[in-house]
Formats: C-alpha cells, sequence, structure tokens
C-alpha cells in the first residue's frame, strides 16, 4: 500500500515539474496533481495496454512513433477526467508524457533508494550477540 502511494506522489511531483517546464500544461493546486497521479497511474494500467494493441499496425509502420501519440492521448485523457488539470497545445500533448515519464523516473529511483535504506536497511548487531 505504501508503494502505491509513493508512486502516485512521485507522478504528482512529476506533473509539478512538467507544470512548471510546459506552458501548455496546467495544474490548479498540489491535490489536483495527486489526482491526476493516480488516473494517470490508472489510465497507463488499463486503457493504453489496449490503445497499444489496437494501433499496432501504425506503431510498426511509424517504427515506434505512433506510441508518442498514445502516451498523449492517456495523458490528454486523464486532464479531461481531472478537475484542475489542463492539457492545451500539441507540444504539450506529445512532448509532456515523456518529460513527465524521465521526471517521474528519476524521483521514484530516490524515493525507492531512500525508503529501502530507512525502512528495510539491517540494523547494527549488539554486541553481546556476536
Amino acid at each position: 500500500m505504501i508503494g502505491v502511494v509513493l508512486s502516485i506522489l512521485a507522478t504528482a511531483l512529476s506533473l509539478l515539474v512538467v507544470d512548471i517546464i510546459f506552458p501548455g500544461v496546467v495544474l490548479a493546486n498540489f491535490p489536483a496533481a495527486m489526482l491526476a497521479g493516480g488516473v494517470i497511474g490508472l489510465l497507463n494500467g488499463l486503457v493504453k495496454p489496449i490503445l497499444t494493441l489496437l494501433s499496432l499496425p501504425l506503431t510498426i509502420l511509424t517504427l515506434g512513433g505512433f506510441l508518442l501519440v498514445v502516451n498523449g492521448f492517456c495523458f490528454w485523457l486523464a486532464s479531461i477526467l481531472v478537475p484542475g488539470f489542463v492539457v492545451k497545445g500539441l507540444l504539450a500533448f506529445l512532448l509532456a508524457p515523456v518529460v513527465l515519464a524521465v521526471v517521474n523516473s528519476f524521483i521514484n529511483k530516490y524515493l525507492a533508494e531512500s525508503v529501502t535504506t530507512k525502512f528495510f536497511a539491517p540494523k547494527d548487531t549488539p554486541a553481546e550477540l556476536e
């Protein structure tokens, strides 16, 4: 459960970075970013595989370039479903999901390392047990 919450938090923080970089991506507040992070996770898990399978001929024809459109569509669909999250413009539609994935991977890596070292690191054994 903590992993899901940390993943949504990482996506929300990544969305805030994307909001700063792209003028076409607008987030009203942090709760909207948290909700958008959860919705993006659900869409990437449920809708994106179906769209990827349906668009396989176009993806092969464009040597994988059409996956940018599939990612952009899921990103845009999340903006339709979440109040306070808006995606406007072609640049935001195509490139914001790429930046989101890169920033999200860095934040997830940092969170995974900090949680692992804080909660699961081996404790020092007392001297009398050795």
